[in-house]
């Protein structure tokens, strides 16, 4: 059918009495973070990783910040303990409660346990956790042993200990005393009174030869509290136990001090100001592994934050010479990025730590390991968007006008390269916590004199107990494993969201 086939009536002007005229555009235009933010949102993981990355950096910052434990807090006693909260513990939740499960606990173990709450007022034993009963031939009759597995308050179960002050410690912790009500010094046990049994300050009551606690008619305790009075180390003037007759001795005198049985619970209160409390337990230096954890990761963190601004700058530099100038000049430099990317990183770190520490430091030396090696892929990502972008036709359009070679190179090129070249080293701080981590794990570089301690040290004393004390491996593992996932996956996104060749993409 040709136009001669239409019929004239088709023929009509549309809009014959009014003026077009080009309508404003009813939508905002949208910048290129704005629109990468879009992009960003929609990948979920990404998003939830840059929550869980933000909580950590804040757990980092914070927790060491507000914490009522300091790095340089250790204790000699609570080392590889785990997890305990008093109030959480007195709940009977079973969390937090400073748990460990103890095997075999026969019965001669069961009156030892009694003995300590029976004195200290804190029970250790907090459950049975399993019962066997033995039949066994004892004296031509056949009786029943019994054996339990018993989870034990670690904190509880460390009862009495010796210790020795001087006079004027002594009588500064009888004041104490005084005014707390809390009783720290306990009755003195000659250990002739005792069996000969030395050297076990928790044993207060009347043993046989063979150890064993010696009960009364009433199955109770028979008190074995030394009554020497020429032997007292000092004079004692504060609370007693409620069933002292007034003769007991709290102390003996040795070598110019007092010798004592404390109550280490009792008396790590009357140290510290308060009661032990240890969110994620402690570690082989009896440090409070919460926030040893935050110190870190802080160090981590800053660490390897500066180490990628540092490899930023000079690979930055290094590959926009060698992708603006081509040529020999980009050859000349590719090769020595060669020779330098041959040398192995623990060699280098290895050495500078034998020779370079002496003069710059660890943390110095550390920095240079990185530096010498690490900036060669920033270098290669910023030498591949020159070659993309340097033949553009705004970069031409600026040589004609006059610009020079360093404005083109930084002022026209490396602008459109930013968003690639910072979402890469946002991937490079994850590569750089691992290495950090695992330099000072294997003992390579030891950063505890300058950071206080670092992850990878946590998972080395920690796996040097991971049989008996997991948790000690397993928080700093944790802490560990989710940075780095998370930075990956934030870096990831970030990467996927400044790629230009997806910009106004909302699908």
């Amino acid at each position: 059918m040709t136009y001669e086939h239409i019929p004239a009536e088709k023929f009509a002007f549309v809009q014959e009495d009014k003026k077009l005229r080009d309508k404003a555009l009813e939508t905002k235009a949208r910048g290129f973070f704005a629109d990468a933010m879009i992009r960003f949102r929609k990948n979920k993981s990404s998003v939830i990783a840059s929550y869980i990355l933000l909580f950590l950096v804040l757990y980092a910052i914070f927790v060491p910040m507000f914490s009522q434990y300091k790095i340089t807090d250790t204790d000699s006693m609570y080392v590889n303990f785990p997890a305990f909260v008093p109030s959480v513990a007195d709940k009977g939740w079973g969390i937090l409660d400073g748990a460990r499960v103890m095997d075999s606990q026969n019965e001669s173990a069961m009156l030892f346990w009694k003995g300590i709450a029976t004195e200290t007022g804190k029970d250790p034993v907090i459950a049975k956790v399993n019962t066997y009963a033995t039949e066994v031939k004892y004296r031509g009759k056949m009786v029943t042993r019994y054996t339990y597995d018993l989870a034990v308050n670690m904190y509880y179960a460390m009862g009495i200990l010796y210790r020795n002050f001087n006079y004027a410690e002594f009588q500064r912790i009888q004041d104490w005393q005084n005014e707390t009500g809390i009783q720290v010094i306990y009755p003195y046990v000659e250990p002739d009174d005792i069996s000969g049994i030395a050297d076990r300050p928790n044993i207060w009551y009347k043993c046989d030869a063979s150890g064993a606690a010696i009960l009364d008619e009433n199955g109770d305790f028979i008190p074995a509290y030394s009554t020497y009075q020429e032997k007292a180390g000092a004079e004692y003037n504060s609370i007693r136990l409620p069933n002292d007759p007034g003769n007991w001795v709290y102390s003996t005198a040795k070598a110019g001090s007092v010798q004592c049985r404390v109550s280490y619970y009792n008396y790590y209160i009357y140290r510290n100001g308060h009661e032990p409390s240890y969110l994620m337990g402690t570690n082989a230096m009896g440090m409070d592994l919460f926030s040893a954890i935050g110190v870190g990761a802080r160090f981590s963190i800053l660490f390897a934050i500066f180490v990628s601004a540092i490899n930023l700058t000079i690979g930055a530099f290094y590959g926009a010479v060698q992708g603006y100038y081509g040529g020999m000049v980009d050859m000349t430099l590719d090769r020595i990025s060669d020779i330098l990317s041959g040398v192995p990183f623990v060699v280098v770190t290895t050495l500078f730590q034998l020779h370079l520490a002496q003069k710059v430091g660890v943390v110095g030396s550390f920095l240079f390991a990185f530096v010498l090696t690490g900036w060669i892929g920033m270098a290669a990502l910023t030498r591949k968007q020159f070659y993309r972008f340097k033949g553009q036709e705004f970069v031409m359009a600026a040589r004609t006008l006059g610009a020079s070679d360093f404005r083109l190179m930084f002022k026209h090129i490396f602008p459109n390269a930013i968003g690639t070249i910072i979402t890469s080293c946002a991937l490079v701080i994850p590569g750089v916590i691992s290495s950090e981590t695992s330099m000072t794990y294997l003992g390579i570089v030891n950063l505890s004199s300058f950071a206080g301690t670092t992850i990878g040290t946590l998972l080395s004393q920690g796996n040097a107990a991971a049989t008996t004390a997991p948790h000690a491996m397993l928080w700093p593992s944790v802490f560990l494993g989710l940075l780095m996932i998370c930075f990956n996956l934030f870096g990831n996104g970030l990467r996927d969201a400044f790629n230009p060749t997806t910009r106004g993409v909302d699908d």
